[in-house]
């Protein structure tokens, strides 16, 4: 027991001791001591230490971190207990091994601290000058290639060409594929290379020195070659070396090589893109695998590329091509000794905007420094910008896990590049970019690959170590931290990218980090302060990247980062360097010097200079356009990085000018000077080989040759030919002229009869002399005696259109034994069929004939047999295949009249130069006669013009190019045409001046007359005559003459017209040939009312240049029967004053609205008193206006019927109420007057007023009266009520239930109106019943009861005879009494038409009387006269009829005669 005690205790002292220890070691610092030269990241220096004398932690920092970061066990750890299983391999004995390697480090490092110095200089130096080098580099390049020679034996040839290349290539010499050795013979060659310029020198040149050369440039860059030949001439045979054209070179059996290939191709942005090339045989399985390259970058097969080699034929197909596609693409095909390739530049053009006027979409669009929430953004601008300048850019991103498209902030970027910050950690982006102009954003770019947002340096925080048996330990560096929370303060803070808006910084995560994820404060201080505050207030920032956007121009600031993690937040960094805002990026200078050189039909070869600031420049875009045009088009859409760049797609014959712009990540320069003009052709080369020998005569000792022109002259007009002749069985050509012959035949002499003699034809142009024709067959030379013709020779197509041609031939040099009577044709479907068909049912007479009827497309070959009477000769040879479809932008003569009167033939080409003539001819084959027409060049085309055509001109004509003669037409002059142009012709040489608007009177607004007419454009030389009442006139102050001739307007201004300004205007027109005469007869009614509406605009124009009225007065009636009288002034101010006036007193109820400048006058009801004359009247300093209405006779008469229109409009349905009296039948308006005749209708029958039917109104209402109704009461109930010129009329149909109902409530009021006066009302002294109006509150509620005293309303007093008579010349009085309380208002009228006041008519109003006398009675008094009374409670009228009757007749026999006066 004691021992076991012993045990433990000894155990308990060891434990204690290693924790001791293990203390002590964890509060040593331990450092890693590096040396200057390894601060840096890339260094390869490690210190040789044994293994066993490193910890492990050295060991696995080694591993991943080479001596760069510092590990530092804070002070705090001392605290954490360890458990002793996790530290068994350590104790007292590792702590001092530590101790003893720190030392060891310290020593080695200071001995190579200043070696590793020296040698990171100069590693630094050698890095420098290879960036250098790489960035001179440029691959092999021959800007001047080498050019065939054509020499006579015993000549010198020089070939030269220049090369370019950095660094310099080696040039070598080739001869027919073999290197060609100097040392051989140097008396014979000669080579020189000087400032790139290589030339090879041949002397004394002799047939073994013909063949083909080839300088080839090598460097490591890759190799350029060029190719030429020389064709050497003996005077005593044939031209050395043609053979060799003339032999296939040796191809393997089976061996496949590309056949048609793809042209430069033009795509538009987004469409698909396919690129062909075929095989010349099927390629073997080896030759399967075609290589496709663009820009020299391999491509593979991919979800958007597809690559394809099938059929015979090899593809790469774009499913979308963007701007990043264009350039050079390539195909290899490798063959058993070397590999052949064809290239060709594929343009993107731009797809359409997506808005009028918008820029084209950026390229390029580049990610890099990804982070956890951080990437940098990079892109090309646009080529075109559009309607307007491109201003900036926008930057929008998509969420894959969304799918939608975001921008990613509302400001323009102006420049491209911007950094992206705020992402999600762990998603998938991408992102595109849409310039910005002012018509709006354009079209965006290609969007970028899918970017994994992630932590760019996790892989370097773990380390693998093998164990035994293949077993691995996956060791993280958080693991060796041990219990380390609180994170470090990062490092090496700084500023990555720095511009004129923003500064992006950056920093070095801490170690050690603390276990747990890190994010970030990033803090600020201006320069100079002390003070700091937080740069992400509102952001989190997860990488060690933080964009500052908010940075104020020309001020400092410095920068500090703290870590943070769930533990707490660290001590700041330390502070880094001053950081300010840049410059603005300025848009780079634009290139100089621009060259263009002829290059092929449709290209040009395009060279210039860079600017001296180049270093910011991403390449040049390129524009062209036509000379003189100023039509601009882009040519590339992707910046070439190159100072030459060959343009294609040009049209052939046509002058262009180009011009450049730089490009930079600030965006496009402005453009360079344009280059001088340059003339699309294509380089002068020696032409191509002639064909088709044919033999058209041989007379024993002579032949005659005709041959087929050279598919292609090689630019340039062939000069003449040469031939060579040899006999059977020779094996030595022989030069047969020395003099070239200018025809395409020739006549050989010396030859022998019965040798047979082959032929090969050369052609020559300025560029030298071109290979040798095929050799012809075996011609024997024996005289010809056979009876039938030769074969007609140099056949031609001229006309090639759809479905037909024209066909030219020469008529054969041998006849046989008669003349030649026609021609026959045959055709052959197809390039190479011998199943020959005629063409032609029997002879053709002409050596021309028009071949209708082809098939469109479709391939064909002709020949032509001579026929004389002994039968069909020989067939000439066959013509090339020919296709019947009319060649692109062929055009036809056309036939019209010149400018001068002549008429014309004219034809246009498009591909012609100076050198080009137009050769004009009558039925293909006759000459035009120079008397009759003369051809004339000009830029485009020919003219033929006619001196004096007539019948004998007529017939075909046809043109052809000389150097082109698949440009040519015809047209058939016909007798129709003549006779039309003549009249044309005409018209031109007698020309009128055109009339586009004739005499036209117009008045100004100021009073001012205008007469004018309108002609045709005129001349500077054009004049003009004015004629008035056949005398000439000019002009005058009063009277101004204008003559516009840019216009052709003709003018005649009258400041005031006046009587003598009446008459007839003839205007006399003349320019140069053309003249006319235009007449104007300003008399009569024209002239008066002109003159009248001459003179009242000047008296407005006088009164407007003060206040005036806008709008006169007026007056309206509205909807609730008032009168609205109203006007509008303008053109006032504040001093501007506006009155009212009626019968010359003020009026002080008008209303005026001084904004709107409206006054409005209303009288609610009109009576008679409201007639008579208003007056408006506005003034103020600069004058005054009026406006006078007069509401009197018929205007007054009109307001009536419209005031009497709108009461009886506003008329409501009839009614009926029961009173004490009876019922009461009435209608209500908006106001009534007695202007409004009202009549009663009951059953169809007028009403009168009687003893139980009183009719009765006010000036709200109309209403008849049944006193005392019974059931025959009952019916139809009518009011008509007349305006003056319409009947209105309300229905009430009083029967049924409605009777009933109203006769039984009429009794009950009856009977309560009978008690309640008994009890309430004193006796009435009335004799009429009492219906006055009483409210009472009876047993069934609230109601009112109708109740009045009829004498209470307005009524007369005693009926009116209806017809009274009176003698013509007497006076008639008519005195009425009348009654009612309040006093009645009484009104007289004349046939339903109050009565006015007039010296025949007096009218005296006394209380209860009422007297109208009319004075000295006529015939014209006779009618019907009413006394119309109303108060309050109603209103009554009497009618009576007037008659007048002259002295000696009698009076009617119904009438009352009236002796004096008559009372009613």
């Amino acid at each position: 027991m004691e021992t076991r005690t012993v045990m433990q205790r000894e155990q308990e002292e060891q434990s204690s001791q290693m924790s001791h220890s293990m203390q002590l070691s964890s509060q040593i610092k331990k450092r890693t001591f590096t040396s200057r030269d390894e601060e840096a990241s890339c260094s390869d220096f490690y210190p040789i230490i044994t293994a066993d004398l490193m910890s492990v932690k050295e060991i696995l920092n080694m591993g991943d971190f080479p001596h760069r970061r510092t590990w530092e066990v804070p002070q705090e750890t001392l605290a954490e207990e360890h458990h002793r299983d996790e530290w068994t391999m350590f104790g007292n004995e590792a702590e001092k091994v530590e101790l003893d390697v720190m030392r060891s480090q310290r020593a080695l490092r200071r001995r190579v601290d200043a070696a590793a110095t020296r040698e990171q200089a100069e590693t630094k130096a050698s890095a420098r000058l290879e960036h250098l080098e790489r960035l001179s580099q440029k691959a092999p390049d021959f800007p001047i290639p080498l050019r065939s020679h054509a020499v006579w034996e015993g000549m010198t040839a020089t070939f030269c060409c220049t090369v370019q290349g950095c660094p310099p290539p080696k040039v070598t010499w080739f001869k027919d594929g073999l290197p060609l050795r100097m040392s051989d013979q140097p008396w014979n060659y000669s080579l020189q290379q000087k400032y790139g310029l290589n030339s090879l020198e041949i002397r004394r040149c002799s047939p073994d020195d013909a063949g083909e050369y080839k300088a080839l440039a090598n460097s490591p860059l890759g190799e350029a070659v060029t190719f030429g030949t020389l064709l050497v001439n003996s005077r005593h045979g044939a031209a050395a070396g043609s053979e060799r054209s003339q032999t296939p070179a040796f191809k393997p059996d089976g061996e496949a090589r590309f056949g048609v290939t793809f042209p430069p191709t033009w795509v538009t942005e987004g469409d698909s893109l396919t690129l062909r090339c075929t095989f010349t045989s099927a390629p073997p399985p080896a030759q399967q695998d075609v290589s496709w390259f663009r820009d020299g970058a391999q491509l593979h097969p991919s979800t958007a590329v597809d690559i394809r080699t099938v059929d015979g034929e090899a593809s790469i197909t774009l499913r979308a091509a963007h701007k990043e596609h264009e350039g050079v693409y390539t195909a290899r095909l490798r063959t058993r000794d070397d590999v052949q390739e064809h290239s060709a530049f594929v343009y993107v053009e731009d797809a359409s905007a997506v808005v009028m006027g918008g820029p084209a979409s950026p390229l390029a669009l580049q990610v890099s420094d990804v982070n956890r929430d951080y990437v940098f953004l990079t892109w090309q601008p646009p080529s075109a910008d559009g309607a307007s300048p491109v201003e900036g850019y926008y930057v929008e991103r998509r969420d894959l896990r969304r799918g939608e498209w975001v921008r990613c902030s509302e400001r323009i970027q102006k420049t491209c590049q911007h950094p992206m910050f705020g992402l999600q950690e762990g998603a998938v982006y991408q992102f595109r970019v849409c310039a910005v102009n002012r018509a709006g954003a354009g079209r965006p770019s290609k969007a970028t690959a899918p970017v994994l947002t992630a932590d760019p340096l996790q892989h370097t925080r773990t380390t693998v170590v093998k164990v035994d048996r293949g077993r691995t330990v996956t060791i993280t560096k958080d693991q060796l931290e041990g219990q380390i929370k609180a994170p470090f303060p990062p490092t090496n803070v700084r500023a990555c990218e720095v511009s004129d808006t923003y500064a992006v910084l950056s920093w070095t995560e801490p170690e050690p980090r603390g276990r747990e994820p890190l994010t970030f404060y990033v803090e600020r201080s201006q320069a100079g302060k002390s003070s700091w505050e937080l740069a992400n207030l509102d952001t989190k920032v997860n990488s060690p990247r933080f964009p500052v956007f908010d940075l104020a121009k020309g001020k400092q600031y410095r920068f500090r980062v703290r870590s943070i993690n769930k533990y707490g937040v660290s001590d700041p960094s330390e502070p880094c360097a001053t950081i300010s805002l840049g410059k603005p990026q300025a848009a780079p200078a634009p290139p100089h010097s621009v060259v263009a050189v002829r290059d092929a039909h449709t290209s040009v070869l395009l060279q210039w200079q860079e600017p001296e600031e180049k270093d910011d420049i991403l390449g040049y875009y390129l524009y062209y356009s036509e000379s003189g045009r100023q039509d601009w088009k882009t040519v590339n859409n992707k910046p070439v990085n190159k100072t030459r760049f060959t343009v294609h797609g040009l049209r052939n014959r046509k002058e262009y000018v180009f011009r450049l712009k730089s490009v930079s990540r600030a965006g496009n320069s402005s453009y360079s000077e344009e280059s001088q003009p340059v003339l699309v052709k294509s380089a002068i080369s020696v032409p191509s080989a002639p064909s088709a020998i044919a033999l058209l005569l041989c007379t024993g000792s002579e032949m005659v040759l005709g041959w087929r022109a050279p598919a292609c002259n090689g630019g340039d007009r062939v000069r003449g030919y040469y031939l060579d002749q040899m006999e059977k069985g020779a094996s030595t050509w022989r030069e047969v002229n020395v003099k070239p012959a200018k025809e395409r035949r020739f006549e050989v002499c010396d030859l022998t009869s019965g040798h047979l003699y082959r032929f090969r034809v050369f052609a020559a142009n300025m560029a030298g002399v071109g290979g040798p024709s095929e050799a012809s067959e075996a011609f024997l030379c024996e005289k010809w005696t056979m009876p039938e013709p030769g074969c007609p020779h140099d056949v031609q197509f001229r006309e090639v259109a759809n479905g037909s041609l024209v066909l030219l031939w020469a008529a054969p040099l041998y006849e046989g034994r008669s003349p030649v009577t026609g021609y026959l044709l045959e055709i052959s479907q197809g390039d190479q069929s011998d199943s020959w068909s005629a063409l032609s049912e029997g002879p053709i007479r002409d050596t021309h004939h028009k071949v209708s009827g082809l098939q469109t497309g479709q391939t064909y070959r002709l020949r032509v047999l001579a026929v004389n009477e002994a039968g069909v000769g020989r067939a000439s040879l066959p013509t090339e295949p020919v296709t019947a479809e009319s060649r692109p932008g062929a055009k036809n003569i056309e036939i019209g009249v010149d400018n001068d009167g002549f008429i014309f033939l004219g034809y246009e080409a498009d591909e012609t130069d100076e050198e080009s003539k137009f050769l004009w001819n009558r039925n293909y084959t006759e000459p035009i006669d120079a008397t009759r027409a003369q051809a004339e060049t000009r830029k485009d085309g020919s003219v033929l013009t006619f001196a004096d055509p007539s019948e004998e001109d007529l017939g075909l004509y046809t043109v052809e190019v000389s150097d082109s003669p698949s440009h040519s037409s015809s047209y058939d002059f016909t007798s129709e045409d003549l006779e039309r142009l003549k009249e044309l012709s005409w018209q031109v040489r007698n020309p009128l001046i055109a009339l586009r608007s004739g005499w036209q009177v117009e008045v100004s607004d100021q009073g001012d007359v205008r007469l004018w007419l309108q002609t045709q454009s005129l001349s500077d030389a054009a004049e003009l005559r004015l004629v008035l009442n056949d005398r000439e006139i000019t002009g005058t102050p009063r009277r101004r003459i204008n003559l516009d001739k840019a216009k052709g307007l003709v003018e005649i201004e009258f400041e005031q017209l006046s009587r003598q300004d009446e008459g007839s205007y003839t205007a006399q027109l003349k320019d140069g040939r053309a003249k006319n005469q235009f007449t104007l007869v300003f008399v009569d009614q024209t002239f008066r009312q002109t003159l009248a509406l001459a003179e009242k605009n000047r008296r407005d124009h006088q009164r407007k240049s003060g206040p005036y009225f806008q709008e006169y007065l007026s007056w309206t009636v509205n909807e609730d029967c008032e009168l609205i009288i109203k006007c509008k002034v303008t053109n006032t101010n504040q001093d501007t004053s506006l009155k009212w006036f009626k019968d010359g007193a003020a009026v002080s109820r008008p209303v005026y609205e001084e904004s709107s400048g409206v006054s409005t006058l209303t009288i609610p009801q009109v009576t008679e008193k409201d007639a008579g004359s208003f007056r408006a009247v506005v003034s103020d300093g600069r004058g005054e206006d009026v406006s006078t209405l007069e509401l009197l006779d018929g205007e007054y008469e009109e307001l009536l019927q419209q005031l009497g229109k709108q009461s009886a409009l506003s008329a409501t349905p009839l009614k009926v109420q029961s009173t004490a009296v009876g019922l009461m039948l009435f209608c209500s308006l908006k106001y009534y007057m007695s202007h409004l005749r009202t009549s009663w209708l009951f059953k169809e029958k007028r009403v009168d007023q009687e003893t139980r039917t009183r009719p009765g109104s006010d000036t709200e209402k109309v209403w008849i009266e049944i006193c005392n109704p019974t059931d025959n009461d009952k019916g139809k109930y009518t009011l008509e009520l007349f305006d003056g010129k319409e009947t209105h009329e309300r229905h009430l149909d009083l029967s049924g239930q409605a009777l009933a109902d109203a006769l039984l409530e009429h009794r009950r009021l009856k009977q309560e109106a009978i008690g309640e006066r008994s009890e309430s009302f004193p006796p009435c002294d009335h004799r009429d019943v009492c219906v006055s109006s009483v409210c009472r509150q009876g047993r069934y509620g609230r109601f009112f009861r109708c109740c009045f005293f009829v004498s209470d309303r307005a009524k007369v007093t005693k009926g009116l005879p209806d017809v009274v008579a009176i003698m013509e010349g007497k006076s008639l009085c008519l005195t009425c009494f009348v009654d009612g309380e309040p006093a009645p208002e009484v009104t007289w009228l004349r046939n339903d038409k109050e009565i006015a006041k007039h010296t025949q008519f007096d009218v005296t109003t006394e209380p209860r009387c009422s007297t109208i006398t009319i004075n000295n009675v006529s015939t014209a008094d006779s009618g019907k006269y009413s006394i119309f009374v109303r108060n309050q409670y109603g209103s009554e009228a009497v009618d009576v009829t007037v008659s007048v009757y002259r002295r000696g007749e009698e009076p009617p026999p119904c009438a009352v005669e009236i002796k004096g006066s008559f009372i009613i």
